[in-house]
């Protein structure tokens, strides 16, 4: 079995799509997945399961999750190396951070156009800075997440796929509970 993290868009964020991450593990289980685990409150949930494609998981869990709790949740999975991979490609990683200074990660459902992808870099802001690098959008946010250009909505609008974002410190937890769940099995 190979080990998963499912990022799910969207959830108990300004008291909508509100779930109980009890309820998501519940969710996972169902679907006979293992060592189902889930970080925060934002949708991540690490957990096994044999299936070798991740676009056939995200099919699964997204039905899933509709008929389980009446609304449309979008999900993007990556397995633990791709996580590595993730991490491995900060192109921020040697950068001194100041005080309020985060790094996020916007995970793609797909890898974008090219000129879907120059108009996203095409946008000039004096704060922030992104970077491409495989399916994802790297984000140096100087002023918090909460004022950047590059929310999560802008993305997705300009590079036409489905987006959601964690802050760097979720990425590698979210690795390291993945390493975790390998390790046990």
């Amino acid at each position: 079995m190979k080990v998963w993290i499912a990022l799910l868009r969207g959830i108990n964020v300004s008291a909508q799509k509100i779930i109980k991450m009890e309820d998501l593990r519940k969710a996972f289980t169902s679907l006979h997945y293992k060592d189902v685990s889930t970080y925060i409150q934002s949708g991540n949930v690490v957990f096994a399961a044999g299936v070798t494609k991740s676009e056939d998981l995200r099919k699964v869990i997204e039905k899933k999750l509709i008929k389980t709790f009446g609304f449309e949740i979008p999900v993007i999975v990556r397995g633990v190396q791709e996580i590595v991979e993730v991490i491995k490609r900060d192109p921020f990683k040697g950068v001194i951070l100041k005080d309020k200074e985060k790094i996020y990660v916007t995970f793609l459902s797909h890898s974008p156009t090219r000129i879907a992808k120059e108009e996203l870099m095409g946008v000039i802001d004096p704060i922030d800075e992104i970077s491409f690098a495989g399916s994802e959008v790297y984000l140096r946010c100087r002023s918090g997440y909460a004022k950047t250009l590059f929310s999560n909505t802008f993305i997705e609008k300009k590079l036409g796929v489905v987006a959601t974002t964690r802050n760097w410190a979720t990425v590698n937890k979210l690795l390291e509970i993945g390493n975790t769940t390998l390790k046990s099995r």
